[in-house]
């Protein structure tokens, strides 16, 4: 990284989108100022003027202009700093459209899925998350002997773009899994995904940014505290 750049980065704990740029960041070895932001308050006049549009964390700021987007950071990270550490993205242009298409997936059927086991309004809504959460770890599991050709990651020998964007949602999977006694990355149904698990938040650069599972499970059961609160009230005020 040349003398004069300055990286910044805003974000909150919890986001595993910002945990994606912090991966990219760490893998990088790339040194960088780390401003947690109050996402749920009063949003900082920074985070405004650097995302005006959506107003929300993950934004990289670097030599003063705004990045935005998780995996869109990560691109930025990789292409900036091409000569710094591990390159995240393939240098062929199919594996690497490859790349984009399997985080994409990521973003739609694990995160998607994830957000309906948690938010689901029923019962078999929250039955229907679990489900498909398990459906896309199985397909990531042919994906992960496809993409990686043996190798032990995504993205070959070393962390990749698709490693990165899949392990930012681990912390939070296993949060999940200690509240429900499930476990979606399941040594049996899933054999490679599960040991791509253990190698990956063994990692020194992974450990370093990873959030701690037990505060991820102690804010998820405040949230979810304050949402059946807030919906008894929706309720009685039906009912009134």
């Amino acid at each position: 990284m040349a003398g004069e750049d300055e990286l910044k980065l805003l974000g909150m704990w919890a986001s595993p989108f910002v945990l994606r740029a912090r991966l990219a960041l760490s893998f990088k070895g790339l040194r960088y100022e780390y401003v947690e932001e109050e996402i749920f308050g009063n949003k900082s006049e920074l985070l405004v003027k650097s995302n005006p549009v959506h107003k929300k964390v993950p934004v990289l700021i670097h030599n003063g202009k705004p990045i935005c987007e998780s995996l869109t950071i990560v691109q930025y990270i990789d292409e900036v700093y091409g000569s710094t550490g591990p390159s995240l993205l393939p240098i062929d242009p199919y594996d690497r459209s490859v790349a984009r298409f399997w985080a994409a997936y990521i973003d739609d059927k694990v995160f998607g899925s994830f957000m309906t086991m948690i938010r689901g309004k029923t019962e078999e809504e929250k039955a229907e998350g679990t489900k498909q959460l398990f459906a896309a770890a199985e397909t990531l599991e042919g994906a992960l002997k496809e993409f990686s050709k043996g190798k032990p990651f995504f993205g070959g020998d070393s962390v990749g773009y698709v490693d990165i964007a899949l392990g930012s949602f681990v912390a939070w999977v296993d949060a999940r899994d200690r509240m429900s006694g499930l476990k979606h990355f399941d040594a049996e149904r899933t054999p490679l995904l599960a040991a791509w698990l253990e190698r990956f938040v063994a990692l020194e650069e992974t450990k370093a940014v990873m959030p701690d599972v037990e505060k991820l499970v102690a804010l998820s059961k405040k949230r979810q505290a304050q949402a059946d609160a807030a919906a008894a009230v929706v309720q009685g005020n039906r009912n009134g």
